[in-house]
């Protein structure tokens, strides 16, 4: 979807928001990525193409964006907030020495560990989504 103006537009306006120049630039950069890029990332990215443009803006608009439920949060053992718009079920692959991240997506773990919390029967709860973050190293 990544550059398709018009989508992202419609999108935006359907959950509700304003498509402001900044919003959907912002929604733009983000899409399609799988580095879960930071505040200052997306801002560094877009401030030669809005040079108004405060982190502060691109803070404010990844929170509605987040809200709207188009983006999620994705936090770091670093303590960093990145940002990741893909809807599609997946995980995190998180390496602590770099603060590097990538999706991980695998049915069968989805499978497996649905499978698993079946068996156990948790009283009083369902599962609605599975989302794990796996922590370790990259090796280059």
């Amino acid at each position: 979807m990544k550059n398709n103006l018009v989508e992202i537009r419609r999108l935006l306006i359907e959950k509700g928001l304003k498509a402001t120049p900044q919003r959907i630039a912002v929604y733009n950069a983000l899409i399609d990525r799988n580095d879960h890029p930071t505040v200052e990332m997306l801002y560094n990215e877009l401030k030669s193409q809005f040079p108004g443009l405060s982190t502060a803006t691109v803070y404010n608009t990844l929170d509605s964006l987040c809200k709207a439920g188009l983006v999620q949060r994705v936090k770091t053992d670093q303590g960093t907030q990145r940002y990741d718009a893909i809807q599609s079920p997946h995980h995190h692959l998180y390496c602590a020495a770099s603060d590097r991240m990538e999706d991980y997506y695998d049915p069968d773990l989805d499978r497996l560990i649905q499978e698993y919390f079946d068996r156990k029967k948790i009283q009083g709860f369902r599962i609605t989504d599975i989302k794990l973050q796996l922590t370790g190293f990259f090796e280059n």
